[in-house]
């Protein structure tokens, strides 16, 4: 039996610390799993966290997938076999810097929805899906013989909302679904988290980065006399497009480990190991009405790398962790093996547009609706109307872009409007002029759609474009395509190489091992990278910071040719790419 007794843990009567690490089994792909788990553990952890995303678990109303990356049942019955405990936080929410903070796109289609409060509709999704989640938890609690000793209610409220009735419905869940488990909140260490995310009855830990004797009184008169819990100590920190990327040195990390250790503090390093935000799964934050999106490595600064290597720190704290806890350092497994391919010439390609009804699929409307309106999750979204009659030149307005709208007029690209570069009130509507008109004109808009808002009060970040206005007039009448990207298997490709417009292309190459490597995307624009049809994840080399993709060995093949494919929206210098045993991070 797990329970808190004074400001001891107790398992089956007898006190123990929780010393954890966090990994995200939807960052990392399954054959990895095994390999990073044992790692944690053979660093002197007791414990691994990891929480739970519901967009990808449930990417349309009650159709539920956990398979693969997703068999979350896997995940911790291997926690298991190689010695940790696990704390699991479903959310609903989760920040994460995961797209939306891991709710599902498709409750932004409803209107009357409100997130994360009592809100009777959105309450009734999150008790579907964690009726279903449960379930497949369940057996694995700690007092059903299993190895999940925690788990947590909601994620952070304390810096989103201060809604207690939410917060007890969602305590309430684990009740109506018979889950025995100790339940936690975690909040960072001030008064106004604290007030806002506390659920009466519910032990109470707090996240920081540092300053562990000072971070832990914002407890007073929250919680007393309990055990110490840091839910999550910020080994490092993440990346946007367009900062530099951020390292900690190991010294700063094994200090703030040591301190942990003198308070007899119970800790959960974030992150132990990162991942990778694949596909289209980074998020976004927003500050100062700018949208900052996360880059697609989620090394994080973390003890393990992206691709599970070691790190200065790993060694630090190792040597830590034995000493206090007096254990024997066993043999650590070998660390990744990487290679080196080479150049890797392009020598396919195909038009976007020519191809948009091969990937993607056809609307007609009246208006230019979200994204989430005809059920596509993630991608990108191209809306095509036509001005008929007889007009002078006059201002043409495009309202609401998420993110960023690639405007063409009749096919030729005339404007590039980037969400953070309106000038407006609302920082939503953008001008141009546009020549008059005798006849008909088509107005062409590809919206880039880069990771929804994951944390803070904004979240409601539907992408797409919200209207175009004409001088006066609405314009209504839009074909629309939806592009999410998931299957490319129809796509058209020539043998000659286009340029200057969204563009395919299309390589081959070898690989000699089933090691790991990195593919560069410097003479590329902006785009996502496919490897044998799975979705790396965005590049943006001019932003940066980082320029080269991690191709897990897992995707390669050995035994016949591998396709790289390059969705490049801004232009390149020339078809080919370096893939390498040496990541860029910048």
């Amino acid at each position: 039996m797990f329970e808190i007794k004074g400001k001891d843990f107790l398992l089956n009567g007898k006190k123990i610390n929780i010393y954890s690490g966090a990994m995200h089994y939807f960052r990392t792909l399954p054959e990895y799993w095994e390999d990073r788990l044992t790692k944690i553990k053979l660093c002197g952890f007791n414990t691994v966290e990891t929480y739970t995303c519901w967009n990808l678990h449930e990417p349309k109303k009650g159709e539920y997938d956990f398979d693969g990356i997703l068999d979350l049942e896997k995940f911790i019955e291997i926690a298991k076999k190689v010695g940790l405990f696990v704390i699991v936080r479903p959310g609903p929410y989760i920040c994460a810097e995961w797209d939306f903070g891991g709710l599902p796109p498709w409750l932004l289609a409803d209107r009357n929805l409100r997130l994360r409060c009592n809100n009777e509709i959105y309450k009734k999704h999150v008790e579907d899906w964690f009726g279903v989640l449960f379930a497949k938890i369940k057996p694995h609690l700690e007092s059903n013989g299993g190895n999940v000793i925690m788990m947590q209610v909601e994620n952070e409220y304390g810096s989103f909302g201060n809604d207690h009735e939410y917060l007890d419905y969602v305590k309430s869940l684990y009740k109506k679904f018979d889950m025995d488990v100790m339940l936690f909140t975690a909040d960072g260490n001030w008064c106004n988290m604290l007030s806002g995310g506390s659920v009466d009855g519910v032990y109470k830990v707090l996240n920081f980065g540092s300053n562990a004797k000072g971070a832990f009184g914002a407890l007073n008169g929250y919680q007393e006399n309990m055990p110490l819990f840091c839910g999550e100590f910020w080994c490092g920190w993440f990346d946007h497009w367009g900062e530099k990327h951020h390292t900690r040195g190991s010294l700063s990390v094994v200090n703030e480990i040591k301190d942990f250790l003198s308070l007899d503090a119970n800790f959960n390093v974030y992150m132990f190991h990162g991942g990778t935000n694949f596909g289209f799964w980074a998020g976004s934050n927003y500050d100062k009405n700018k949208i900052h999106p996360t880059i697609t490595s989620y090394d994080y600064c973390a003890f393990l790398t992206e691709w599970g290597d070691y790190t200065p720190a790993y060694h630090a704290v190792r040597k830590v962790m034995h000493e206090a806890q007096g254990l024997k350092e066993e043999q650590l497994p070998a660390s990744p093996a990487l290679q080196t391919i080479g150049k890797v010439q392009l020598k396919q390609s195909a038009k976007l547009f020519d191809n948009l009804s091969k990937i993607g699929t056809k609307y007609r409307c009246a208006t230019p609706e979200s994204m989430e309106y005809f059920g596509q999750n993630y991608g990108f979204i191209y809306y095509e109307t036509k001005l008929k009659g007889k007009y002078v030149m006059q201002p043409l307005y495009i309202e609401g872009v998420h993110d960023i709208a690639h405007v063409y007029v009749d096919d030729k690209k005339v404007k590039v409007f980037d969400r953070n570069n309106a000038k407006s009130l609302f920082g939503t509507k953008h001008k141009m002029l546009l020549s008059g008109v005798d006849g008909e004109k088509k107005i062409g808009i590809l919206v880039d759609c880069m990771g929804r808002i994951n944390y803070g009060t904004n979240m409601e970040d539907r992408k797409g474009i919200e209207r175009i206005v004409f001088g006066k007039q609405i314009m209504f009448g839009y074909n629309v395509f939806c592009l999410p990207m998931d299957n490319l298997e129809n796509l058209q490709f020539e043998n000659e190489l286009y340029n200057n417009e969204p563009v395919f292309l299309r390589g081959t190459f070898k690989a000699d091992s089933k090691a790991d490597c990195f593919v560069h995307l410097n003479n590329f624009g902006k785009g996502n990278v496919w490897v044998n049809g799975f979705n790396l994840g965005r590049y943006w080399t001019k932003q940066g910071p980082q320029k080269a993709l991690y191709i897990p060995s897992v995707l390669l093949n050995t035994d016949k040719e591998n396709e790289i494919i390059i969705f490049d929206i801004e232009g390149y210098k020339t078809a080919e790419v370096v893939i390498d045993n040496k990541p860029d991070l910048g």
